[in-house]
């Protein structure tokens, strides 16, 4: 039998991943639906950034600390509604109920008057906005996509998010500055709404054109999962392939917090407009640089170099950057350290980490995940919040010294991506288990 000529579309797609016929759809459809997610929140990062520098460490440090109880909260309520509502109309319903809070906070930042306590409220919103919206989004990628469509794909696909990113921070440096940022929010709010009918349509792939592997979900793979609201904390809590994941997050934000403080603190003396568009053309930089890595070598990388390289693989340029901002601590090492931190989590941390997912059951997926994705993380960010400010203002230390701090802690986050990639690996190995969490659990 001759085999199936490729269609011109999946043709041009093979150039950037190893895309199969039945997978084209579903994988264009992912890929536009995260980049409208991400071009949503990157409208309102900077925004979100931009008013850090008006406040101090300590108050900074303290918003992260609300920031983690009301995640917290968040995934806690998510929880519950996962047992209860069908994943049909739950995704849509995260989505469309950020977007209306968007439309609240817009109505509410349009008197004329900036109250701070607002301000708070909406840096603190948007970070839980930030985790959220993509958390979600991966979960429902590892409930559509196998483990092995995960390696070859799930790069393509992080790609859509920076393309995404690219115009979010594009709108802001147009708008921001004089003009105010307040028609942001709404424009967020539109972008999220126009996600809803790409959800309905991935849904309905998902128990469709993508039903040609064994590992795939049955066509009740919409409904609600039922069971304990909190049962994602209790599967975190006892499963050590989770607490490896989640060690490799924490890691990740303490090199996130230590460079986001000083990048707060170098842009103190600049007018807030000007900040947002500094942080929107980091933001421009980090994204065209990640599309072409995400797009074009992740998903290979992953395949034939294994994911415990691709895991370690950031790390170690991290744990590099770090010593050489030890031996010349000065603002522009620290931007490129920024850089090549963002970007290479985006390109190729992130996509690998998600991979990891695939090889847990659905309820994992739905709810130990955003346990792992918000609550871990914003607990990271919390405690290095303040372990930063302990370090500056009580100890006295300089950039030099936290850099020196922050390579070890970059040489260890390698060493658990090493441990991660490992396990998943084994999980995949001819005399694994057949289920997918009997080795990730062991």
């Amino acid at each position: 039998m001759k085999p199936t000529p490729r269609r011109p579309l999946q043709r041009l797609l093979s150039l950037a991943c190893e895309v199969e016929p039945r997978e084209v759809s579903a994988t264009l459809t992912s890929f536009l639906l995260v980049l409208t997610l991400m071009a949503a929140y990157y409208l309102l990062r900077p925004v979100r950034d931009a008013m850090a520098s008006n406040w101090s460490d300590a108050e900074v440090s303290w918003l992260w600390t609300f920031t983690f109880f009301f995640s917290t909260a968040a995934v806690s309520l998510y929880g519950a509604a996962v047992a209860r509502i069908r994943l049909q109309h739950l995704v849509p319903g995260v989505y469309g109920g950020f977007a209306l809070s968007f439309v609240l906070f817009y109505l509410a930042a349009s008197g004329g008057t900036r109250i701070t306590l607002i301000d708070k409220a909406f840096y603190v919103w948007i970070s839980v906005f930030s985790l959220f919206h993509i958390s979600v989004f991966w979960s429902l990628m590892a409930d559509c996509f196998s483990r092995a469509q995960s390696k070859r794909l799930f790069g393509f696909i992080g790609a859509g998010a920076s393309v995404g990113a690219i115009g979010g921070p594009a709108l802001v440096t147009l708008l921001a500055g004089d003009r105010g940022t307040e028609p942001l929010l709404l424009i967020a709010a539109l972008m999220l709404v126009l996600t809803l009918p790409l959800i309905t349509v991935l849904q309905r792939q998902q128990n469709g054109a993508l039903q040609g592997s064994p590992e795939q979900t049955p066509a009740g793979a919409l409904a609600a999962l039922g069971g304990n609201p909190f049962a994602g904390f209790s599967a975190f809590r006892r499963n050590r392939y989770l607490w490896g994941i989640a060690l490799f997050i924490f890691l990740y934000t303490s090199i996130s917090s230590f460079v986001y403080f000083e990048l707060k603190n170098l842009l103190a003396d600049y007018s807030e407009g000007r900040r947002a568009q500094i942080w929107a053309s980091m933001d421009l930089v980090v994204n065209t640089l990640t599309v072409l890595v995400a797009a074009f070598a992740t998903g290979r990388m992953a395949n034939h170099l294994g994911l415990p390289f691709t895991l370690a693989s950031v790390p170690v340029l991290i744990c590099a950057g770090m010593l050489l901002l030890a031996a010349a601590p000065v603002a522009a090492v620290v931007v490129v350290v920024q850089i090549a931190r963002r970007a290479g989590n985006y390109a190729i941390s992130r996509p690998a980490r998600e991979m990891l997912f695939t090889a847990v059951d659905r309820e994992t997926r739905f709810k130990a995940k955003p346990v792992i994705d918000i609550v871990v993380y914003r607990g990271g960010d919390m405690l290095n919040a303040w372990a930063f400010t302990a370090l500056t203002q009580g100890f006295g230390l300089g950039m030099a010294a936290l850099a020196l701090i922050g390579a070890g802690v970059a040489a260890c986050w390698g060493l658990t991506g090493i441990y991660l990639g490992r396990r998943f690996e084994r999980a995949h190995s001819p005399g694994a288990a057949s289920t997918a969490t009997s080795a990730p659990n062991s």
